[in-house]
């Protein structure tokens, strides 16, 4: 008898730890490695985040995880959960800040002195010693606890190289000045390029060492700055919600904190306020500004029976609803765990110096050790050996190479800022290279977000002038933003006259007499039920507008219906150009809304756009993010709503307005500070010609040191050379840097 073999269900949870003591990307690569080779354990590390987001069975522990994460050199906890707002974040920076500003002020006197030589008054070199010991030690501690703990554990980094090349030349400065002729009273230190051997005995490199330090930190401390705000788009999703609710309890109304709110209870949204949670609509009718959830220009009108979501808006009359989900079930606590969840997810992008340094380091060494051992065997004396040595290691020494970043996307964000673009990493830089596709938000993007008059048109025997005149002061005295978008363009031609008699019939529109005229506003069922007839002409007038997805509104008086105006969320003046201006990127745009279909293919027709998807929740908004990078297609995702949020984090490249809400910003990797659609033009640009600066740099500062090596090798170039080359190296790297000061945008017509 034989029995078929199946493989057990095994049942699988998921936790999220947060990591500590991760220095670069490939630290965050390290890591999850080690944790996706336990069994059955499936992890991903957010370098930017500092989290590990595992799945793993029920054999393995937390504690398991959390000792494998130990054991590769790591500090690894489940965190606690605690109120959002419950206190100030400890400034994290402020540690890293004084290390650098220590630094600076140690490091200058030291550089000064070492390349000014009518400067170097005598005993120079102890004061330098005696300023640079500081900066090595206690400024560049946390490369060296960072290249200890590699060391350890096998590997190389960047770290292990700044470390390296700063204690080598430390090391041999501090052995020319106790053991050599470097201490003596009087000694100076000429600049000297000429190509021979020497025991380097009279040579000291302690600006190499402080100088190298001091770059290397300021590159780190940026980069945490901006690792910092990783979390802010949480933050800034959960504070939209509503943190007091009017309850209904015994038939009386009560204010009570909204997380005291259960579900069940009726609770009370008067006109302005945020709803307090998900719920459904018992009592009364109003217009709910839905734009936060669902990117839908024009408020949806609610009635009893109706579902209305937690942090949306309530823009007319007085509602009552019963609480249907509260807390964590929430709509707007799941989009808040949609932005996590793609943020962790998002692959960390390993830096190219990382990579290099993988290799590049061991190389260096046993090069560096090679030299000694080959010098001290044929006999040529441990200082002459020892000198070509520490050439070999101070060539390699990236300062250059810890320029090439930093000074970059320095120069580059600063003129982003200047231009209205903010760039918030090397990671948006990478993406910008290999995006392909470009999802476009409408609401706020591509339009302006605000509803607009765009027509009027008049029935016979009625001037636009009368029209507008008796419709606006009718409808000055609503709250609907329909309402006040008729209103606001009635008020540029005048002052408005009184309206005595208001009514507002919710969802329908607005009545009320002006200038002793009965005045009805609305739908035509309004009109209807005051018994005003519509002209064909004004009706055929009305479809017209709804088939150009604009929202139609009727005026009547006197028997009849007068005037339709059309309101609609209009077209900002740059979208079309910067549209065209995407397409000669090499990018393909596409309208991504939750605005209903005929309203996006009219938008999308006016400004050149060819693909459409509408009708999108935001859930969806990721979906479809997710399925584009399925077909293997790179997603740049540009928005500004709450809506937006996940989707910006998700994409592989997000780019959110900025003058859209905190949250979106917070999960685009590029802030577009003016509401501007070229601005995404001009960002895609700058970031691409930062990339290439970024490479190049990178290029030369290798190039540099390789072409230099074998020469210090062969004993041809004593540390001094080997500090002027890497010198020129630098400057040549920040020299190439300042060009992106000349990054001009776009002209625009």
């Amino acid at each position: 008898m034989s029995t078929d073999s199946r493989p057990l269900l095994v049942a699988t949870q998921q936790v999220e730890l947060t990591i500590g003591g991760m220095t670069c990307a490939s630290c965050a690569a390290r890591i999850e490695k080690k944790l996706n080779r336990m069994d059955g354990v499936t992890a991903t590390v957010n370098y930017a985040t500092e989290k590990a987001s595992v799945t793993f069975p029920a054999e393995v522990s937390t504690d398991d995880l959390i000792a494998t994460v130990e054991a590769t050199g790591y500090t690894a906890a489940v965190p606690t959960p605690e109120p959002v707002a419950a206190a100030e974040p400890v400034d994290e920076l402020a540690g890293l800040r004084r290390r650098l500003w220590t630094s600076v002020v140690l490091s200058v006197p030291v550089v000064v002195l070492a390349m000014v030589p009518a400067w170097q008054f005598t005993n120079w070199q102890w004061l330098s010693l005696v300023l640079a010991a500081p900066v090595v030690v206690y400024g560049g501690a946390p490369f060296h606890r960072a290249a200890w703990t590699n060391l350890r554990h096998g590997a190389a980094t960047m770290d292990t190289l700044i470390s390296v090349g700063t204690l080598a030349a430390f090391g041999w400065s501090l052995w020319a000045l106790f053991f050599g002729t470097a201490g003596e009273p009087g000694m100076t230190h000429p600049f000297s390029l000429s190509v021979s051997r020497t025991d380097g005995t009279g040579n000291i490199y302690l600006e190499v060492a402080a100088a190298v330090t001091v770059f290397i930190l300021a590159g780190r401390f940026f980069e945490a700055r901006s690792k910092r705000r990783a979390g802010a788009a949480l933050r800034a999703l959960l504070e939209l919600g509503a943190k007091d609710v009017t309850v209904l309890r015994d038939g009386r109304e009560q204010r009570i904190p909204v997380d005291q709110l259960a579900v069940g209870d009726l609770f009370v949204v008067r006109p302005g306020e945020k709803i307090a949670t998900d719920g459904v609509v018992t009592d009364g009718a109003s217009a709910v500004d839905m734009s936060m959830l669902t990117g839908e220009s024009v408020p949806v009108e609610v009635s009893p029976g109706d579902a209305v979501v937690g942090a949306t808006v309530n823009a007319g009359g007085r509602l009552v609803a019963r609480a249907t989900r509260i807390g964590a079930d929430t709509q707007l606590a799941q989009m808040a765990r949609l932005v996590e969840q793609a943020q962790t997810g998002k692959a960390a992008v390993q830096r190219l110096a990382d990579r290099i340094s993988a290799v590049f380091v061991p190389i260096v060494i046993a090069l560096a050790v090679g030299t000694l051992g080959f010098w001290l065997g044929t006999g040529n004396g441990p200082a002459a050996a020892f000198t070509a040595a520490v050439a070999v290691l101070i060539i390699a020494c990236p300062c250059a190479l810890g320029l090439a970043t930093p000074t970059a996307l320095l120069v580059g964000t600063g003129r982003g800022a200047q231009l209205g673009i903010l760039i918030k990493g090397p990671e948006a830089l990478e993406s910008t290279r290999r995006v392909d596709t470009v999802l476009l938000d409408k609401t706020g993007t591509v339009t302006s977000g605000r509803m607009t008059l765009v027509d009027v048109v008049t029935a016979e025997g009625t001037d636009r002038a009368t029209a507008l005149r008796l419709a606006g002061a009718a409808e000055a005295a609503s709250e609907h933003p329909i309402a006040q978008a008729i209103a606001a363009a009635a008020a540029e031609t005048g002052e408005l006259p009184g309206v005595t008699g208001f009514a507002n019939t919710q969802g329908l529109g607005v009545t009320g007499t002006v200038d002793g005229v009965q005045v009805v506003v609305g739908r035509a069922a309004l009109l209807a039920e005051h018994g005003l007839d519509v002209p064909a002409a004004l009706d055929t007038a009305r479809q017209a507008a709804e088939q150009a997805g604009r929202t139609a509104v009727l005026a009547g008086w006197d028997g009849r219906a007068r005037a339709v105006f059309a309101v609609a969320d209009v077209v900002k003046p740059t979208s079309a150009a910067a549209v065209a201006g995407l397409q000669a990127l090499g990018l393909t745009p596409v309208l991504l809304t939750g605005d209903n279909e005929t309203v996006a293919k009219a938008i999308a027709a006016e400004v050149g756009i060819e693909q459409v998807i509408a009708e999108v929740l935001p859930a969806g908004k990721v979906d479809v993010v997710r399925r584009l990078q399925d077909e293997g297609k790179v997603v740049a995702m540009v928005g500004d709503g709450v809506n937006d949020a996940a989707a910006l984090a998700q994409a592989d490249l997000g780019l959110a307005m900025g003058t859209g809400t905190d949250a979106a910003i917070e999960a685009a990797d590029l802030t577009l500070v003016r509401g501007d659609l070229m601005a995404a033009v001009d960002a895609i640009r700058l970031s691409r010609r930062t990339l290439n600066t970024i490479r190049t740099n990178l290029f030369w500062a290798f190039a540099y040191n390789v072409a230099a090596l074998p020469l210090a090798a062969l004993g041809l170039l004593n540390p001094m050379i080997a500090g002027a080359t890497m010198a020129l190296s630098s400057v040549f790297v920040v020299s190439n840097s300042l060009r992106l000061r000349g990054f001009r945008t776009v002209v625009r017509d």
